[in-house]
């Protein structure tokens, strides 16, 4: 498959970086001979210097035979333009980054269909949405849900106090309404076997339905968390924005932004719930006199990661049991975990796992990544034929790194054990390691 990426910055780099682990033929382009550095050399790709609206050049990086092509630049013209060119050339496929939100709404896509744009990526709503299942369910790490959430897979950072440490996991997963699919302890994630057992401070993934959540809740041991009624945004970036406008309307919510114009655009922007603050949220006395010590979620968006890790950091040093950092540095997110500073958004991998699903030669519903792993899960529908429904689950020989975390059958979530036949119509959830996730399109074809 060939594929051409044009943008290398944070989320086309991962991207290729993704994708170079895949095998994949991909082309990586910029205007900036020095970005593009030594990518070349460091993944399995072609670096290309030159314009994303240049005709000649988009012929240059192989854009007419691009399977799949992907415009990921800062600039929300170019990529449009780009795909447009790409599309004309002869791309297959086509995706376009873009900063605005109303391109997303459903009456505007046979518009973009037309120019030849397949599909439209806004990483900062991503992100937001991201954070608002984050406060909504605050005693989690992060959670997904899959087919309109009959499945749900939950990430919790076990304690001490939890019910299912130190258990062999042959007798805890026995009859009980959960799968575990991974272990993430420190830097290393685990796909559990009957042996092995949780430790205190393990981050632990449960796929399960919604009926359960307070289930698992309990025997994580968080029970003492309530819901969150006051939240102090740091940044008044687009994501606070979005994250403003997805928030229940039951919860106060308060932006400091210290830039004053921001501060007078955010006003036009987010609704009278919403109060903005100029000032500078790492001022511990400003942080004081707006009601830190009585405020139940910090969420840390400013453009510095190490801003938004020390920040997270010193809200819970003030007793707020909730805190979000949006780390764009993904060699910062497992030193983040390792400091315990609650959950992490990392736009350019929440952008790239949705821009992957492309790039599968089968069908797929869904790619989306786990903030705190190098994993992804993905939901696959089951045609009529399909190599998954020939055998038993533990007679597939599925990939080392690949689990089954559950199935949706006729709108229902169930779980799945070594004995499940999977057939067609249902609509499997399988937790991978990303370099994995390729190799599991021979199981659902036919």
């Amino acid at each position: 498959m060939k594929i051409v990426i044009t943008g290398a910055g944070a989320v086309g780099t991962h991207l290729a970086k993704m994708l170079s682990v895949e095998n994949e033929d991909v082309v990586l382009m910029d205007e900036s001979e020095e970005r593009l550095g030594k990518l070349e050399s460091l993944f399995d790709l072609k670096a290309v210097v030159g314009s994303p609206t240049r005709i000649s050049d988009l012929k240059n990086a192989g854009a007419g035979n691009a399977d799949l092509f992907v415009a990921v630049t800062p600039d929300e013209s170019s990529n449009i333009n780009a795909c447009i060119i790409a599309h004309y050339l002869g791309a297959k496929k086509t995706v376009a980054r873009i900063d605005n939100h109303e391109y997303l709404l459903p009456k505007h896509k046979s518009y973009f269909n037309s120019l030849g744009i397949n599909s439209l990526i806004y990483p900062e709503k991503l992100a937001a949405e991201e954070i608002a299942t984050s406060i909504k369910y605050c005693w989690m790490r992060q959670m997904l849900e899959f087919g309109n959430g009959a499945l749900v897979m939950i990430g919790v950072k076990v304690r001490s106090n939890s019910k299912i440490i130190n258990i062999p996991f042959r007798d805890l997963q026995r009859d009980n309404p959960y799968h575990i699919v991974a272990i993430q302890r420190k830097n290393e994630t685990i796909i559990p076997r009957g042996g092995d057992m949780i430790e205190a401070d393990d981050l632990v993934c449960f796929m399960t339905t919604q009926a359960n959540i307070s289930y698992i809740k309990d025997i994580c041991g968080k029970e003492k968390f309530s819901e969150v009624k006051n939240v102090i945004i740091m940044g008044g970036s687009r994501i606070a924005v979005r994250t403003a406008e997805l928030v229940p309307d039951n919860i106060s919510i308060k932006i400091i932004e210290s830039d004053y114009a921001r501060c007078n655009k955010l006003i036009e922007l987010v609704d009278d719930r919403v109060m903005i603050i100029n000032g500078d949220a790492r001022d511990p006395e400003l942080l004081r006199s707006e009601g830190i010590d009585h405020t139940d979620a910090f969420i840390a968006l400013s453009d510095n990661s190490e801003t938004n890790i020390l920040a997270c950091l010193a809200a819970k040093r003030s007793g707020v049991y909730r805190t979000v950092a949006e780390i764009e540095n993904i060699e910062y997110i497992s030193m983040a975990e390792e400091m315990d500073i609650g959950s992490v958004i990392n736009k350019k991998k929440l952008a790239a796992s949705n821009i992957f699903q492309m790039m599968l030669n089968t069908d797929v519903s869904s790619v989306r990544c786990l903030t705190f792993t190098e994993a992804v899960v993905a939901e696959f529908p089951v045609n009529e034929g399909s190599s998954i429904t020939k055998r038993a689950v533990k007679d597939l020989g599925l990939p080392s790194g690949a689990n089954i975390g559950g199935l949706i059958r006729d709108g229902k979530g169930i779980n799945v054990s070594g004995n499940t036949i999977i057939e067609p119509g249902d609509h499997v959830i399988i937790f991978c390691l990303e370099h994995v996730l390729k190799k599991l399109e021979k199981y659902f074809n036919k």
